[in-house]
This record gives structure tokens, C-alpha cells and sequence, in this order.
């Protein structure tokens, strides 16, 4: 072997190690900055998350979904659009069952993102008729099904009810209630119970916010899971430090 033919091998080792190293690292990047992650919450219930970034910061968004005889039904959708799809396989590969329903609790574009996605799939999505009239106004995305007032559906075995509890995060936020259950599906209503303050209030109604969150309370009688959209949803006491932050809140603006 001549000197030229030692300096291509040499080369064409350390090109493999380079482009070894970078896949390395780029699947480290993965591992500690998923897109998606799936955990299980009780049941057939499962929440999924999703990431986007925020004021210059890479924030969770939670929804969830459930497993019944008759499909999957999704609350809220990806915030991520990268994640519509790697959503629905994901769901197929664990449950062998398909997304049939996809529902989103008020118009802002980490509930909505993905209804005209899954629309074109053949996924039935819902939103109400105040939800559809904003994402028009706001040129956000929009569902195929409309609820004109608080629904109970039924899917596959399982019952639960959409309700609007008044303005707070949004002039349309709705809750999803599991009664049998106990089950509380907050979306961007209910904030963490780690959180400072109520998040983002351009469209929020200061005033009201802490009546709609005792309404919630009042109809929600001690769930065993509150699930909402930004924070840890482990905690179940989310829903009574949003309440103090709103009562915080509506003093702070009144003055």
C-alpha cells in the first residue's frame, strides 16, 4: 500500500468516526429533548406531550387521549406540528387501534393545531361554535363537528361531558369531565400548582377567571386526576392554586 492510499484510508476512518460521533450526539439530543412522550395515566387513559418554544423557551404542552372499544378519542392536539403523524403511529403501535375523534378545548393553536390534519384523515374533530368562530377570526385551525352547548358523548364504553364553565384562559376555554372516573381534563384553564402566575393573559378575562375556576370545582367533585396543558399534571391541587392565583389576579386588576 502506497503513502496516497494510507492518507485515503486514514481519511475515510476518520470521516466514519466523525459522522459516527455526530449520530451519537444527535440521538443523545433526542433522548434528553424528545418530541413526543406517552405516559400512562390511568386506565385506558393516556397523556401525550408535545414541545414548541415560547418567549425564547421549549414549552410542554399536554393533551390526552383514550382507548375505547370503538377507537381512540384525542383531547387537544400537537402542539408540534412536526408531530401529527408520529402521534397517531405511535398510538397504532401501542394499542393496535386507531384515532377516531379528536377534540380541542379552546381556539389557541396548542389545542388546534392538528384538527385540519386529522380532518383529512377521516378523524371526526369537534370544537364548539364559539371555539370555530374565534379560530375563523384568528385564521387558526378548525373543526369538522361543532357543540353548541355542554355535550355528554359516548364512545365505545366509556361516557363523558364537554362543559363550559365561563371565561378565564379564553373567552371559549371548555373542561372534559369523566364522572365515572374522576378524571378532569383542565386544558389551559387550570395552571400548575408549582405556577407564579395564570401564563399567558392576552385573551384571558381577569375579572371572571376565579368564578369560571370555582364552577369547574363545583361540577369536578373531587377528581382523582386533573390533567392540564403546561405544567405537572401529577399534582391535584392545580386546580385550588389556580383558584388563589385567580382570586390574586381579579384583586390585582380591580384596583
Amino acid at each position: 500500500m502506497d503513502n496516497t492510499q494510507i492518507h485515503e484510508s486514514n481519511m475515510q476512518t476518520k470521516t466514519f468516526y466523525i459522522i459516527f460521533f455526530l449520530s451519537l450526539t444527535h440521538l443523545f439530543a433526542q433522548a434528553q429533548n424528545p418530541q413526543l412522550n406517552i405516559a400512562h395515566l390511568t386506565g385506558d387513559f393516556y397523556v401525550y406531550t408535545t414541545y414548541n418554544i415560547y418567549n425564547g423557551y421549549r414549552v410542554p404542552a399536554n393533551g390526552m387521549y383514550l382507548i375505547t372499544n370503538s377507537g381512540v378519542v384525542m383531547f387537544d392536539t400537537p402542539w408540534d406540528t412536526t408531530q401529527f403523524q408520529p402521534l397517531l403511529d405511535s398510538i397504532r403501535l401501542r394499542h393496535n387501534k386507531p384515532v377516531v375523534m379528536a377534540m380541542a378545548t379552546h381556539w389557541h393553536s396548542d389545542k388546534t393545531a392538528g384538527l385540519e390534519y386529522y380532518k383529512k384523515l377521516g378523524i371526526k374533530t369537534w370544537t364548539t361554535v364559539l371555539t370555530d368562530k374565534l379560530s375563523e377570526k384568528n385564521n387558526m385551525k378548525r373543526g369538522e363537528y361543532l357543540m353548541t352547548n355542554d355535550t355528554v358523548f359516548h364512545v365505545g364504553q366509556y361516557s363523558f361531558e364537554t362543559y363550559f364553565p365561563g371565561e378565564g384562559h379564553t373567552s371559549d376555554n371548555i373542561i372534559v369531565w369523566f364522572e365515572k372516573e374522576k378524571i378532569l381534563f383542565g386544558g389551559c384553564l387550570i395552571k400548575g400548582a408549582d405556577a407564579e402566575t395564570l401564563g399567558y393573559l392576552g385573551d384571558a378575562n381577569t375579572l371572571e377567571y376565579e368564578s369560571t375556576l370555582k364552577r369547574v370545582q363545583k361540577k369536578c367533585r373531587k377528581p382523582r386526576y386533573i390533567v392540564i396543558a403546561h405544567s405537572d399534571w401529577k399534582n391535584k391541587n392545580s386546580l385550588k392554586h389556580s383558584i388563589k392565583l385567580a382570586k390574586r389576579l381579579k384583586k390585582e386588576h380591580a384596583r
